[in-house]
Formats: structure tokens, sequence, C-alpha cells
């Protein structure tokens, strides 16, 4: 016995028809949208749902559903989704704020040693503690759910951001003195394209102490095309001791005055004011943006600068505030770039392999040059009201 469609015939007009046609061939419709004018035709020319299931490679529920839109609401609405309401919302705004709240707590004021929240530590209180603070429907929530929810309110408890603390009351005049003497950079670079003389120079300056010379216990295992992707390296290392490195910027040329010692104290730095005063001619004023290091106004460097009367000029960066001296950008790219796993057989290597570096800059020096907010803000920062704090 032949079969016999107990559903009426799909009427469609011409427009419509020649629509689903064109659907139906697109390679730029989503998929869903093709395969329902698939549906659609296929029925019109009187294929059964369970033939039209067997040549999509889909099921007859599906093939039903998309007729059953046809008849009720047109071929066109076919194509597409109805539009839902959804679930209904099963956690209460309360509880949503509760949550949250938590969240934007620490775990030692609830009686944990933690000092941030795990996703399943804070799922556990959420479960032990829901129904005493009246939010019932929280006895069975997943850590995705609580995931969810802390990431639409944008609430990061398991990390850690930094910010500066705004510790020196003289931070806005302090810091426009550092400006003011970066603007100075700009006119003295104008007045050297002019082929007139400079009467100073400006140096930032800083100092790294305490760089590792680290060395291998174990000889490196490099990367082998297609067995192994990355150097290998055993967990075990050598101390070699440690070094500091002083340097200056010269931001009017770029090049990059260093020293290199076993410690880090006055009799160093002057060490390295005694190698500015002789890589300059004696009319020029040396210039120093620092930071306020008690070695650069110690009893002794006061001692060295009196011997050397109004050669050296000193514009101390605010307290807390290092990250307003350029020369920070050069010792950040040299700890990326080159500092970064390096292991050396003693502190000599380490030194000469820093020199090696910083004798390669100089043979193209770079000019370092600030321009974080310079014309818009005295003190070059964003200043956050609500919690007080100074964000660079």
């Amino acid at each position: 016995m032949s079969f016999v469609n107990k559903r009426p015939a799909l009427k469609i007009t011409e427009d419509e028809l020649k629509h689903l046609n064109i659907m139906s061939k697109s390679r730029k419709q989503p998929k869903r949208a093709v395969e329902r004018a698939k549906i659609l035709l296929r029925f019109h020319e009187g294929t059964s749902i369970s033939q039209i299931a067997r040549e999509l490679g889909t099921n007859r529920p599906k093939v039903e559903r998309t007729i059953d839109k046809a008849f009720a609401y047109g071929i066109f609405a076919a194509l597409e989704d109805l539009p839902r309401s959804g679930r209904s919302r099963k956690i209460s705004s309360g509880a949503r704020t509760w949550i949250l709240s938590l969240a934007c707590s620490k775990p030692l004021e609830h009686g944990y040693p933690n000092e941030l929240w795990t996703q399943r530590l804070l799922a556990e209180h959420i479960r032990k503690h829901c129904i005493d603070n009246g939010y019932p429907e929280l006895s069975k929530i997943s850590r995705g759910t609580i995931s969810k929810i802390l990431r639409d309110s944008n609430v990061k408890p398991h990390k850690i951001s930094s910010y500066l603390a705004p510790i020196d009351p003289e931070f806005e005049p302090k810091s426009a003195v550092v400006l003011h003497t970066y603007k100075q950079v700009e006119l003295l670079q104008q007045i050297s394209k002019e082929g007139k003389p400079l009467d100073m120079i400006i140096i930032s300056y800083d100092e790294t102490p305490g760089i590792q010379a680290v060395g291998n216990k174990y000889q490196d295992l490099m990367p082998v095309a297609g067995t192994y992707a990355t150097l290998s390296r055993d967990h075990e290392y050598l101390r070699h001791g440690t070094i500091s490195l002083l340097a200056g910027i010269d931001l009017l040329t770029g090049t990059v005055h260093y020293k290199m010692f076993d410690r880090h104290r006055s009799v160093e730095f002057i060490e390295f004011l005694k190698g500015l005063d002789l890589a300059y001619p004696k009319n020029i004023k040396i210039i120093l943006i620092l930071d306020n290091v008690r070695v650069h106004t110690s009893k002794k460097t006061l001692e060295y600068l009196k011997t050397v009367p109004q050669r050296f000029h000193f514009v101390f960066t605010p307290k807390h505030a290092s990250w307003l001296n350029i020369i920070e950008s050069l010792f950040s790219k040299m700890t990326r770039s080159m500092l970064r796993g390096i292991r050396v057989s003693s502190k000599e290597e380490l030194m000469e392999r820093i020199s090696q570096y910083i004798e390669a800059m100089n043979e193209t020096p770079t000019i370092f040059k600030w321009k974080y907010k310079m014309d818009k803000m005295a003190g070059g920062i964003v200043v956050d009201n609500d919690r007080g704090v100074l964000i660079c």
C-alpha cells in the first residue's frame, strides 16, 4: 500500500518558491536556514517526512517542526527561530548580590586561613551558609554558575592587581618638576639641531641591585624539531652571587652610561658620578633624574658634590613613584629580553653579557621620550578619588 501524507499540501507562492530555492543553495546563510529551506522544498514536491529526514541526514522531529511552523506562521517565519521567553531565573537578585558581596571580601573575614578565594572554597561556603542567609536556592549551586555570576559583574576574587598608594603629600609638585625636566629635553634637542652650544645635559638614572648570577647544575637540552618543542632545563641551579647595575640614559642622545659593582653604596654611586663627570665637557651642567634612595643624599655623596660645585643638579622623583623615571623602561626591556631565564657560570660572565647588551644598544642608541598624558596632567597620573589611590 502506497504512503498517504495526512498533512495537506503546503501552498507556496512563486516569490516564496524562488526564495526557498535561493536559500537552499546559499553558502552564506546560516546552516539551519538552508536546511529548513530544503525541507520545505522537498515537502512541497510531495516527499514524505521520513524520506526528507533520510535525504538530509536529520531526524523526523526536526522536519515536522519546520513543516508545522510553515503551516502555522508562514514560509519565511519557518526559516527562522521563533522568539522564546527563556527559562525563568532560579537565582534571585538578592542571592546574586550576596554572592558578589562574599567574593568582594577576604576569606579570612569568614574564618578561613586563605588569603584569596578559590572557586571551590567559595562554592563550599555558599552552599554551607546560603540557607542561614535566606537563599535556599543556592544549596546546590555549581562552581560554573558562581563563575558566570562573577564574570558578568567583572569580579575576579582569585587575582591580585597592583596600585600605588599616595604616600608622598607633595606628589603633584614633585612630579611636575620631573615632567618639566622632560620638556626641557625637547627644547635642548631643538637647540642642538640649530647648531647652538648646550649648557646642560639631562640623565635619567637608577640602579638595579641584586641581579642574580645563576648557573646550571646540568646542561640545557635544546629543542629538537618535531620531537621537543622547547628548551629543557633541570630544576636545580647554582648561585654565583649578585651584582648591582648603575645606569643612566642621556635623554638627548640615547646613550646609556653604566657601571657594575658587587654592592650598591654611596661609594659606588660616587664612582658613577665621576664617570659622568669625565664623559662631558666641564662647562656643561649635568641634570640627573633619580629616586630617593639614601645613597643619593648621603654624607659621602654630599662631600663629593662639594668638590665639583654646580656640576650636578638632582631632580628627585616623588616617593613611591620611580615609574616616573624613564630609565625604568630600559630596565624593563632588558629584564624581558636579555635577563629572562639567563644562566651564567660566574658573576664575571653575567657582567660581560650585560655590558655586551648595553654596548650593542649604544651602537644604535634609542632616544627615550616620556609621553604619558604629558599635555593633560601635571603629574602624569590618574587619581581614583573613590578609593584614594594613584593608578599609573
